[in-house]
């Protein structure tokens, strides 16, 4: 097959499209033609060398992908050879073919392109994970999102509109803004100009915060956070060691939940895709929650599509086609 390797980390231009060995389904995983594969943060990462796929992982970057059931492995059930599906991965999606634990998988909602189902299954298992199962979000509360028009932004957004929250983000330019507002957030604070702090507490404070700065950002979460709120942290993008106040944490009885996704045993990574399934998937097939796409590019110009998302020009997914 053919699939974008890494030959040594760099910039965006080291990506190389090249031939080889196809992957082999072991028991219980199912072989996958990928359709569409998207991009995230973390394959950026990869590329710099920054974030290696955990032992035994697929060494090509991609951690989601759509497309069709190619083969059955061993003690597989309830899949047949030719299914539609899009898949959580722990590497591999910017390849032809990928293989797959069978708990990664989800149906291609009714409606949904290829192109559109690859755009989901990260961004949905991050913020079901951590705002609706670890954060518990409930109707009446206000939920803040920090990087509002991206992939996990957008989608965190609709979701928690889903659950009956209100629903606050930070974004960085007026016309991201615009669009965080369009989802139907009720409150979109420009990062740059603004203090998020100072703004939410003006809200009204926020009961979940779902942040992927850390360091530079946990202060000021802090102050953000109503009595009882819920920090989560899924991201390190602003660094990863600061102070924290445990007094102010206290004096709130607020809790900070720090996750990951990649790295989670296959078993926890299959509960969270079977709660996806049956909390989420629903709201999309309403329409309450939909992909937003910046753009599609062919595989081959990966490595724009890396330029376009490590400078934040886009809004929503970028997706990478394969067909």
């Amino acid at each position: 097959m053919q699939a974008i390797t890494i030959p040594e980390h760099g910039g965006p231009e080291v990506l190389t499209w090249a031939s080889v060995p196809d992957p082999v389904p072991g028991p219980g995983e199912v072989l996958l033609e990928v359709a569409a594969s998207a991009v995230n943060r973390a394959d950026l990462m990869q590329r710099q060398g920054l974030y290696p796929p955990p032992p035994g992982a697929s060494p090509y970057p991609g951690l989601e992908c759509a497309g069709t059931i190619r083969a059955l492995g061993d003690r597989v059930t309830g899949w047949q050879v030719g299914d539609a599906v899009c898949a959580l991965l722990t590497g591999g999606g910017y390849a032809e073919l990928v293989a797959v634990p069978v708990g990664q998988l989800l149906p291609v909602p009714a409606g949904l392109s290829a192109l559109e189902a690859a755009a989901l299954p990260e961004a949905a298992c991050t913020v079901w994970s951590n705002v609706g199962q670890l954060a518990h979000l409930a109707a009446g509360e206000t939920l803040l999102v920090h990087g509002g028009a991206s992939g996990i932004g957008t989608h965190a957004i609709q979701v928690g509109l889903a659950l009956g929250a209100r629903v606050l983000c930070t974004a960085g330019s007026p016309s991201k803004l615009e669009r965080c507002r369009e989802l139907g957030a009720a409150l979109a604070i420009d990062h740059r100009a603004d203090d998020f702090a100072a703004r939410t507490r003006e809200a009204g404070g926020a009961d979940v915060i779902l942040d992927m700065i850390g360091a530079k950002y946990l202060a000021r979460n802090i102050e953000a956070l109503s009595p009882g709120g819920r920090l989560v942290v899924i991201g390190l993008q602003g660094g990863a060691r600061a102070e924290l106040d445990l007094g102010a944490l206290m004096a709130k009885r607020a809790t900070v939940i720090a996750t990951t996704l990649r790295s989670r045993p296959v078993e926890e990574k299959a509960e969270i895709v079977a709660a996806v399934h049956q909390r989420v998937w629903p709201w999309i097939g309403a329409g309450q929650v939909r992909p937003v796409i910046d753009r599609v590019l062919p595989i081959t110009e990966v490595a724009e599509a890396h330029r376009v998302v490590a400078a934040g020009e886009h809004v929503g997914k970028v997706v990478l086609s394969l067909r």
